[in-house]
């Protein structure tokens, strides 16, 4: 394997020389090696959408010339269509700023936008790494970041959970129960779950709110440039956001992620009730589950039990994120690499649950 050599003012690093990561990157790698688990997809793609809403305002104020803001947005659709993943190779519990996971970003986008210009990786001499991050604030750019994510992931569990509802009631509709106490009792369960769902909906709203630019210099108009700035990204992102009205509080308060993960753990909460009654009901037999499982008990409704342990995992995250933003400190809060891997995690296991119900018990039942 070649390598190649880069610098900082901490020493010397040796990368692989086909890495588009670079020094800091692997800084923060070897630094903390804690969960062994890399960033979320949604939170790589979320830093590629503002790193290209980012190119974009700046080559409209004329910040930036047209072939670096191409091939920055080049290798930031690389990223969103799936590609260069595997250069993130920092871990999701990092430095409480989030700095590794944006140096992460700026790098990987940084060498492929030099290679695409017939550059080489770790050279910086077609696209410099502050063409990439131009006057941006690393507070800003994670906390936006994590809300495009935490939006992406709950929007993913609300299409599954309309499943789930869906699953419920085509199985009364289809075996004539709408009049019979257990037809009533599942489209009871149905109704709840479609009112949480309902309810996670309405929370997103708190994380569509976008405060950028603090770092922008006197002779540039702020409030055009985040105007134009939100609008790239919400083009990018295929999401409606709005320039924060309150430019402190879009990243100081971070309240909008502690309600999402409380609308999950209540969620996930009434999950655990439903997957109870349901299991009630299939003991009585008045349904029946086949197994899926072949197991040495005679327990046809195991696969309901793993719900009340998800539960009480979700409440665990949620007391970590609620303690987390609690903390928060007047300049800014450095527990968001922990917030995000909570409510991140809950967010794809309260998703897979429900997934699971509707397949493997829902989708199976019989009178």
């Amino acid at each position: 394997m070649r390598y190649r050599i880069e610098k900082d003012t901490l020493g010397e690093k040796i990368i692989p020389q086909e890495a588009y990561y670079g020094i800091n990157t692997l800084r923060s790698k070897e630094t903390f090696e804690i969960t062994k688990h890399g960033i979320c997809r949604q939170n790589i793609k979320a830093l590629a959408n503002i790193k290209k809403a980012q190119a974009l305002t700046n080559f409209d104020f004329g910040l930036l010339d047209k072939e670096k803001c191409d091939a920055i947005c080049m290798s930031a659709d690389e990223i969103l269509n799936g590609r260069l993943h595997g250069q993130f190779i920092t871990d999701s519990i990092q430095d409480g700023y989030g700095y590794g996971m944006e140096a992460n970003a700026i790098e990987v986008i940084t060498n492929r936008a030099n290679e695409m210009l017939g550059g080489e990786k770790g050279i910086y001499d077609k696209v410099s790494l502050d063409d990439v991050r131009m006057f941006e604030s690393n507070d800003e750019v994670i906390t936006l970041a994590g809300k495009i994510a935490a939006i992406r992931l709950l929007k993913k569990l609300e299409t599954e959970g309309k499943k789930l509802v869906n699953a419920y009631k085509t199985f009364v509709s289809k075996n004539k129960l709408e009049e019979k106490d257990v037809g009533k009792q599942l489209l009871s369960i149905s109704v709840t779950l479609s009112k949480d769902i309902k309810q996670l909906d309405k929370g997103l709203s708190a994380l569509r709110d976008v405060d950028y630019g603090k770092n922008l210099p006197s002779g540039i108009n702020k409030s055009k440039y985040v105007e134009k700035f939100v609008e790239y990204l919400s083009v990018s992102a295929i999401e409606k956001f709005t320039p924060s009205k309150l430019n402190f509080d879009a990243n100081h308060n971070l309240e909008g992620f502690m309600n999402a993960s409380t609308l999950l753990k209540s969620l996930m909460f009434n999950l655990s009730k439903c997957a109870l009654d349901l299991k009630a009901t299939i003991k009585s037999g008045t349904l029946k589950l086949p197994k899926v499982q072949d197991l040495p008990i005679d327990d046809n409704t195991i696969v309901l039990d793993i719900v009340k342990q998800i539960s009480f995992y979700i409440s665990g995250n949620d007391m970590t994120i609620a303690r987390c933003v609690e903390a928060d400190d007047v300049g800014s809060n450095i527990y968001k690499p922990m917030i995000f891997a909570c409510l991140f995690e809950s967010s794809n296991l309260v998703r897979r649950t429900i997934r699971t119900i509707r397949e493997k018990v829902i989708e199976n039942l019989e009178i």
